[in-house]
């Protein structure tokens, strides 16, 4: 009989390196066109943990359309002028301000027996010095109620649950920031 060791798994790389090829593609950040009806612009910037803008990062969004329908069909990389795709990629600049054009999402349906959850962008993050990827979420700032029975942002303390909420500009698009660690680090999940 054997002598079996458990073994470790090894451990994350860095994500990357990013290529040229593919990556990223023509209006990659636009979910619609800019002008559409409905449309806003989703813009922020991406910090370290000491607060200096990252420039390298990479951020993808999925979301429901403005009636909280999930885009079900394929070709969500075909950016045709009027389609919401429903998920989008956009690279930071040299400054670390992302900017995507979007819709505001609506409401997903309930899952039945569990509370809903307040209307909601997912993110994931990609960037230098990262492991693994970084998943979180944007929330709409406007429906209170819904945020405060809002199954994750209720489970948070205040300054937590504030770091997942974008802030609506003077004309309609949302500001939202990321901040990797430190001082008002953003909220990631762990997916099992």
């Amino acid at each position: 009989m054997s002598n079996q060791t458990k073994l470790v798994p090894t451990p994350g790389q860095t994500v990357g390196p990013f290529y040229g090829y593919a990556l990223p593609f023509e209006k990659d950040n636009e979910l619609l066109a800019p002008g559409s009806p409905g449309s806003i612009r989703l813009q922020g910037t991406v910090y370290d943990g000491s607060g200096q803008p990252i420039p390298d990062a990479i951020l993808e969004i999925w979301q429901p359309d403005a009636d909280g329908n999930i885009v079900q069909k394929t070709g969500s990389l075909v950016r045709d002028g009027y389609t919401f795709t429903g998920w989008g990629r956009g690279a930071v600049g040299n400054s670390g301000v992302f900017t995507f054009t979007t819709v505001n999402p609506g409401p997903t349906k309930p899952v039945p027996g569990k509370p809903a959850a307040a209307p909601f962008i997912s993110v994931a993050i990609f960037a230098r010095g990262l492991t693994n990827r970084l998943f979180t979420r944007i929330y709409l700032p406007e429906d209170t109620e819904a945020l405060a029975n809002d199954p994750l942002l209720s489970s948070l303390d205040p300054e937590r649950r504030r770091t997942l909420i974008a802030r609506r500009d003077a004309d309609g698009g949302l500001t939202w920031d990321v901040r990797l660690q430190g001082e008002g680090e953003t909220v990631f999940l762990d997916f099992q």
